[in-house]
Parts: C-alpha cells; structure tokens; sequence
C-alpha cells in the first residue's frame, strides 16, 4: 500500500511560463481569452491522513470543482474576471483559473476525502485508510 502523491502535469510544468501559467486559449471570435495556472500546493503527511494546502486566490467556494476518479484528484478553480482591462496603464497580475491534478497512492480512503476553502487558501484531507495507518505489534512470549 503507498500514500505516495504525484502530480499528473508534469510535461505542463515545463510548458508553464515564468507566472505558472499552463495554457491560454482563445474564443470563438479569435480573441485571447482565459489562462489557466497551476496553484502551488503543500502537503503535509501524518499517522491518520495527508493534508493538501492550495492558494486559489479569487476562487470561491462555488467555483471550485473537485473530483476524484481512478485514483486521480483534480482540482479546478474558476476566476471571475474582476476588470474589463480598460483604463490600465500597466498591469502585471494575470487573471485565470486553477487547475492541478494529483495521482493519489491505493492507501488512502477516498470515501473520506474532504476540502475546506478558507481566504483563497484550500484545504484537502485525504485520511489513510485503517491497514495503512502506523500500528504497535504486539510481542508474544511463551
């Protein structure tokens, strides 16, 4: 059993620019349109259960999409644009969404699993399960 975590996008991450930005796309009228980033994530392991920390800035809670499907977690955060771009003279923070995927190891408990979104900053609990928790054997003499 294995609590291991990987990242999924790594080829992303070489096609990330010096902002973490992984894509941008246009729409159908050819204009540029959204980026997509990749949010930088802490994780924590402890005798029960790993902790994911995110920053999402400017994801609210109803714009954050979790899943999990074949060991995979994905993470998907919308931005709502918070300027139309006019009147800017200079600007340096680039509007978009999140997205981060994670190859979860067979000993977690996916049925558990479970988020918080507090001041941009996301929380993921991914308990271990019961055989992959640390356990006392117990020593028998005669």
């Amino acid at each position: 059993m294995s609590t291991t975590m990987t990242t999924t996008n790594q080829n992303e991450t070489k096609n990330q620019n010096d902002h973490g930005r992984l894509s941008q796309y246009q729409n159908e009228n050819n204009q540029q349109a959204r980026s997509t980033y990749q949010p930088r994530f802490d994780i924590w392991e402890g005798d029960d259960e790993l902790i994911l920390y995110g920053d999402l800035p400017g994801v609210e809670r109803d714009d954050l999409d979790i899943q999990f499907e074949n060991r995979q977690l994905t993470i998907h955060g919308k931005v709502s644009c918070c300027h139309d771009g006019e009147g800017y003279l200079y600007s340096e923070y680039g509007v978009g969404d999140f997205q981060r995927t994670f190859m979860i190891g067979e000993a977690i408990n996916s049925e558990a699993i479970s988020a918080e979104l507090h001041d941009g900053v996301l929380t993921l609990h991914l308990p271990k399960s019961d055989h992959a928790k640390p356990r006392r054997i117990e020593v028998k003499a005669n």
